[in-house]
């Protein structure tokens, strides 16, 4: 019987340890380019972005047809109620069949058609520049919402190394307690302490759960998941290499990257194709103005039964008509106005777009430059903030310190790994940002994956 239970109590133990691993093996764990690479091919507001690609290069097709002549074919079968003859004439049959084709040209001698159709890709060539510009932005929100995973990660290791310090702490006041070497106010106050701290790591806990569900709603991650940590860039003068794209031609310059951001960036490409396109919806709207050309032919044929003598079995033909409305009450010069308003709105909101490209250019530069500065002082502030805690926690182990003076150098640590932590993060995501508002980070991930994948192709090649 003995033998039997501990039998079942291993098989236990080792079904336990397989779910254990099993479970833990489940747990996907992700880089910042695998983030990028799902998102970009799971995004609903990319593909809405791709069908509207598509949808345009179905426009192109729609003006391509106004430009190509119609070719129809029509037919017909008559049935009379009885034969009808006059004078001896047969003047109604029992019934009649007729078919034919027929082709047809129609189009403006504005040339409203060719216009048309060369709006239709340009309309193509803007749903491009479109769903770039939502890549990228879609991009950098995953980028956003990485650093903050990250970020609130940290933000549990330092509460967590907070309450275990003040576990200590509690530790060491109650020990000193018993041989009467403090008061009891000692304890109480680092109690106290602690459970401020405890309350702290369920907060951060969370916040970390809310992170990774933002983040795994951005990109369309199921189930629990890790993120890898980007590695870290320096602070110093060697972390403009992380802007080596950017800054290839200008170096670190504001106006520079102005100049870059007005080249590069989707979103002024593609308002300034929406103004040349009004542009030339003018145009298609003032040929309503011009006469309107047509020309048809036709073949048909018709079976009569009985057949009456006269009856003409084929017909073909072909014809020209010119269409010209002197008087509609006004329409076409209120739509003629109405597409220059817009013209001038494409133009007003072209203009708007690139100041404001220029003031986040220059947002995210100063953004930039700040985090850099603070970098530095953030690191030297800890390791003081690190020196003074130890410093101050051998001296209350002496009696040379008291409660305050550890607790509030323990504040200061807390304080300066949470500022560092978050000027870490700040700092990679303003290199981002400056890349976001210049245009180029998309094209520098595409860059580096395909670099990636031409060194793997290289490696694995027999």
């Amino acid at each position: 019987m003995n033998s039997t239970l501990m039998t079942l109590i291993s098989l236990l133990i080792v079904l336990s340890t397989a779910l254990t691993v099993t479970t833990t093996l489940a747990v996907q764990e992700y880089s910042l380019d695998d983030l990028y690479r799902i998102a970009l091919e799971r995004s609903e507001r990319i593909k809405i972005s791709e069908e509207d690609l598509y949808i345009s290069e179905r426009g192109k097709d729609k003006a391509l047809s106004a430009l190509l002549p119609t070719l129809s074919a029509f037919g017909g079968f008559t049935r009379y109620s009885e034969e009808k003859r006059a004078a001896g004439s047969l003047i109604q049959p029992n019934d009649a069949t007729s078919w034919g084709v027929r082709l047809d040209q129609s189009f403006s001698l504005g040339g409203k058609e060719v216009v048309a159709f060369r709006i239709s890709k340009e309309n193509i060539e803007k749903s491009r520049y479109d769903l770039h510009a939502v890549k990228e932005g879609y991009i950098f929100s995953v980028a956003a919402a990485y650093y903050g995973v990250l970020s609130a990660k940290k933000v549990v290791e330092i509460a967590m190394a907070n309450v275990t310090r003040l576990n200590k702490q509690r530790d060491a006041a109650a020990a000193r307690l018993k041989v009467g070497e403090v008061t009891k106010t000692d304890l109480l106050r680092v109690e106290a302490e602690l459970s401020g701290a405890q309350s702290e790591l369920v907060k951060a806990k969370n916040r970390l759960k809310l992170a990774k569900a933002v983040l795994a709603r951005l990109v369309g991650l199921y189930g629990d998941y890790e993120v890898k940590e980007h590695p870290p860039t320096l602070a110093g003068d060697q972390g403009y290499s992380d802007l080596t794209l950017v800054t290839a031609e200008c170096g670190v310059s504001v106006e520079c990257l102005k100049e870059k951001a007005f080249t590069e960036r989707a979103e002024l490409r593609s308002a300034g194709l929406q103004k040349k396109i009004s542009e030339e919806q003018v145009k298609v709207t003032r040929s309503a103005f011009w006469p309107t050309f047509s020309i048809e032919g036709v073949y048909a044929r018709e079976e009569d039964n009985p057949a009456p003598e006269t009856l003409i079995r084929e017909k073909i033909y072909g014809g020209v008509r010119l269409n010209f409305p002197f008087f509609e009450g006004g329409l076409r010069r209120a739509e003629v106005r109405e597409a220059e308003a817009r013209m001038r709105q494409a133009g007003f909101s072209f203009e708007d777009l690139k100041k404001t490209i220029s003031i986040e250019v220059e947002t995210a530069y100063l953004d930039f430059m700040t985090q850099k500065g603070v970098l530095k002082s953030l690191e030297d502030q800890l390791k003081f903030a690190k020196d003074n805690y130890n410093s101050i926690s051998k001296q209350y182990e002496f009696g040379l310190a008291n409660i305050i003076d550890v607790i509030d150098s323990n504040t200061l640590l807390v304080t300066a790994e949470r500022q560092l932590a978050d000027a870490i993060y700040s700092y990679q995501l303003s290199i981002l940002l400056v890349e976001r508002v210049t245009g180029v980070l998309l094209k520098k991930i595409v860059s580096e994956r395909a670099e990636v994948s031409k060194q793997n192709i290289t490696y694995y090649s027999p």
